[in-house]
């Protein structure tokens, strides 16, 4: 493959780095991309053809770290893939174009957003706090987006970065996942947000005493997580409640989470909301089938046989026939 650099200067002989990288893409990616696209951008500066093989050699990597290397530079337009290879992208004109496309897109009100001190503050503390007062200026934009987009108020949006900074996640898809799942619980307030958490709470708390019932020695899966989300949030069950189901998977050796759904959904069904209201249920299946087995054995009891006094001639007669 060849590989190009646009504004390539022969005059210097070092090989220049911009600033956008270290704000943008260094906490992002993992170490064998980023030794992959600081040896390319080397490279670049001669126009000379480099083979992948030669590339796996020369970095000491897998050839298919080199290729994923590559897709994942060029998804983040840091290169551009040609027919004979690759052109490694000025940064600072990538930024530009994310800088002033999604301005000039949303039409966002520059002088009114300059004018509100609260904004500014908040935005000023997320540089300060997670960006070390260097951060580039995409990321005004972006802010800007949420803050219009979401209906955050600045608490909301200190917190949504302090939230990702505190999972080492603090990029643009992971915050916009987290600022999704937020808009969709309807937070707008800070005093949303503790409601939501205060929740948060709750629901890992049933489902770590969930686990722990069952006798789970493990991490439940993304499904047995979205049963229990099902129960308590879109059935309004309590854990007292979820207990008495669980109850009833003790005469399975290896009860599964679809069958403890199946009795869930019924309750459900039935409007059965309380322990009360369960229990009661239970004792009067319990009853009626008492009674259906009482009628059974009466009707039994009380069914007419015939008596046969002299076997003798009986089994003659059977010999007859």
């Amino acid at each position: 493959m060849k590989l190009e650099q646009n504004d390539l200067s022969m005059i210097f002989s070092t090989t220049q780095i911009s600033d956008v990288f270290f704000t943008e893409y260094l906490s992002q990616a993992n170490g064998d991309y980023i030794k992959v696209y600081l040896y390319i951008l080397f490279l670049s500066k001669y126009g000379k053809d480099v083979r992948l093989n030669d590339l796996s050699k020369k970095l000491a990597l897998p050839l298919k770290t080199i290729q994923e290397a590559l897709k994942y530079w060029e998804d983040n337009s840091v290169i551009v893939k040609k027919n004979t290879g690759y052109i490694v992208n000025n940064l600072q004109e990538v930024e530009l174009h994310k800088l002033y496309k999604p301005r000039l897109s949303s039409k966002i009100d520059l002088e009114k957003s300059s004018e509100n001190q609260y904004r500014a503050k908040a935005i000023d503390a997320i540089n300060t706090s997670f960006f070390q007062g260097v951060m580039s200026p995409s990321w005004y934009s972006d802010i800007e987006l949420w803050f219009k987009k979401y209906g955050f108020d600045e608490q909301v949006m200190l917190a949504l970065f302090r939230y990702c900074f505190e999972r080492s996640a603090l990029h643009r898809n992971y915050i916009q996942t987290v600022a999704d799942a937020w808009h969709k619980n309807n937070i707008q307030t800070f005093s949303d947000l503790d409601l939501y958490y205060q929740k948060q709470e709750k629901m890992n708390a049933i489902k770590k005493s969930i686990s722990k019932k069952l006798g789970l020695n493990r991490t439940l899966t993304q499904y047995e997580e979205a049963y229990i989300e099902k129960w308590v949030v879109d059935f309004g069950f309590t854990i007292e409640v979820i207990e008495l189901a669980l109850k009833r998977t003790t005469s399975k050796s290896n009860p599964s989470f679809d069958y403890i759904d199946k009795i869930m959904c019924d309750w459900n069904d039935r409007n059965l909301k309380t322990v009360s209201d369960v229990e009661k249920f239970l004792t009067d299946m319990k009853n009626k089938k008492k009674e259906i087995s009482n009628l059974q054995k009466k009707s039994y009891q009380n069914y007419e046989q015939r008596k046969y006094d002299n076997f003798d001639s009986l089994y003659a007669n059977a010999q007859k026939t």
